[in-house]
């Protein structure tokens, strides 16, 4: 007897339904086919346990079980469930009349007990997709399925619940979740506030630039003088994500099991830091099966890379392409997989090996040969995507002291989002263009025009500063976005003069 029921693989972030084929016939054996993982070849020892456990078994016939499409390999022990409800339908241990509307995942434990999956956000969306009735998976997952409307979610404890809704008709209770709802609630309480910091003025200011245009951002200072809260911060202040922002993100996180158990859509802007100590594959994405990196994760939020410099110089320069493009491509022989990257950077640095720069004071000190050294880690063409550049210095004890609060994170948050709504408006024509530090050459020229005095002020910075080439678009660029900060049509003079700071690692005796 052959039946058929259907479970999902995930590559890259989209899904792609699998058929499961079991076909019962006098003999004996177990048969697998369709290019199973070894988890899934052990499936069968799990089957036939969390089967026993629950008053059912795998009989003793010829067995054979084909994965369609039999050309796409299949990985991981989500489909424990599928296969097992497929071999209690063909060999007629219960009957499932309506089986073929429903898309079946779950890990099996021995008892019959259910195990999270990895991607149920995007089987769901194809499940819809697909015209599926419903999706049985484990009730861990079940809120993050039920985000994806027109399809009946139905999340279980155990393999003997989906027996009875199937055999004996025993209904399952539906998750049901109100997306925008689930979105709207938690928008406005992020978890670090910019009113927790003493002191550092001008940085919270700059910090409010980068996050308002979009510009990456490199944080300068000696131990201490708190980059790395600083920079904890920075998605606090970041516009709210669209439903759509927040659907993408969570597909992303869904795909490696990332999101909370029992949670739904991820409201949040993503905050990645990861450490010096990492590989190639492991930021930018890959491995013998595909999966997203650390930059992926980091799509529609922040990246954060604590001490720049003591990360390998070829792991920072395979960032250089998705930096740019805002996605990573990771090709394979059989096929190819493209994952989102638009994130925000944000470095941090000690200025020398010792952590001080020219600091009297310091206990210790670096010689200019050995800060030169330390700092030419960092390649030209990686800087040259990074648009601002801010020393940081430590904040002094009366600031420390100080009871009073900071401005808070929902204040500047509403000038930066206004500020992004008027660069929204002004690149509604372009599809791959939504906020400043996205401008290419034409529209720089176009968007950034300087009247006399502008222009008189930015040339004789880069004569006086000794700034690079480099630096000359990049000004332009952070001073637009200071202009939308001020609700101002054209760039000014005090626009031009601000963006200049905020170019330090230009400036002679930076980098040669």
């Amino acid at each position: 007897m052959l039946k058929k029921v259907f479970g999902s693989a995930v590559f890259g972030v989209e899904a792609t339904t699998i058929t499961v084929e079991v076909n019962v016939d006098s003999g004996i054996g177990y048969h697998l086919v369709g290019l199973p993982d070894n988890a899934i070849k052990e499936s069968n020892f799990r089957i036939a346990a969390a089967l026993q456990n629950n008053g059912y078994k795998i009989p003793g016939k010829k067995i054979i079980i084909n994965m369609s499409p039999a050309d796409l390999r299949k990985e991981g022990s989500a489909y424990d469930l599928t296969l097992a409800i497929g071999i209690l339908v063909a060999t007629n241990q219960i009957k499932a009349v309506n089986i073929e509307g429903y898309l079946i995942m779950g890990e099996l434990s021995l008892d019959g007990n259910l195990q999270p999956i990895k991607g149920a956000l995007p089987i769901a969306v194809k499940a819809r997709e697909e015209g599926f009735k419903g999706f049985i998976l484990p009730k861990q997952n079940a809120k993050e399925a039920a985000i994806v409307d027109g399809l009946e979610v139905y999340g279980v404890d155990n393999i003997k619940q989906v027996i009875n809704y199937f055999d004996k008709d025993v209904p399952l209770e539906q998750t049901m979740i109100n997306t925008r709802e689930e979105f709207n609630k938690s928008l406005n309480f992020p978890e670090f506030d910019f009113s927790d910091v003493k002191g550092q003025e001008s940085i919270k200011r700059c910090m409010e630039i980068a996050a308002a245009g979009g510009h990456n951002i490199i944080l300068i200072g000696p131990p201490g003088a708190g980059k790395t809260m600083l920079a904890k911060r920075l998605p606090s202040i970041l516009p709210p994500m669209t439903l759509h922002e927040a659907l993408e993100t969570t597909k992303i996180h869904s795909v490696v099991g990332r999101v909370k158990a029992h949670a739904g859509l991820m409201a949040q802007r993503p905050f990645r830091s990861p450490h010096h100590t990492i590989s190639n594959v492991a930021l930018v994405g890959g491995g013998s099966y595909p999966q997203p990196g650390e930059i992926s994760l980091s799509h529609n939020g922040v990246l954060f890379l604590d001490e720049l410099p003591e990360f390998k110089r070829e792991v920072l320069e395979v960032m250089r392409q998705p930096l740019e493009d805002r996605e990573v491509t990771i090709s394979r022989a059989k096929f190819t997989v493209t994952y989102p990257s638009s994130f925000m950077l944000v470095a941090s640095m000690n200025p020398s090996p010792g952590g001080y720069f020219n600091d009297p004071n310091a206990p210790v000190t670096s010689s200019p040969a050995e800060m030169q050294r330390y700092l030419s880690k960092i390649s030209g063409p990686l800087l040259d995507r990074i648009d601002i550049h801010i020393e940081v210095t430590p904040v002094p004890f009366d600031k420390l002291s100080d009871e009073r609060k900071g401005e808070s994170s929902i204040a500047i948050r509403k000038r930066v989002t206004k500020a992004r709504e008027r660069q929204t408006k002004r690149f509604e024509a372009s599809e791959s263009v939504h906020y400043n530090a996205q401008m290419n050459t034409k529209q720089i020229r176009k968007h950034c025009k300087l009247d006399d005095t502008s222009m008189r002020l930015l040339k004789a910075a880069m004569e006086q500063l000794n700034l690079s080439a480099r630096a000359y678009d990049r000004i332009l660029k952070v001073s637009r976005t200071i202009a939308d900060l001020e609700a101002s049509e054209s760039i000014k003079g005090a626009h031009i003069s601000e963006a200049i700071q905020y170019r330090s690692m230009d400036r002679e005796g930076w980098l040669g």
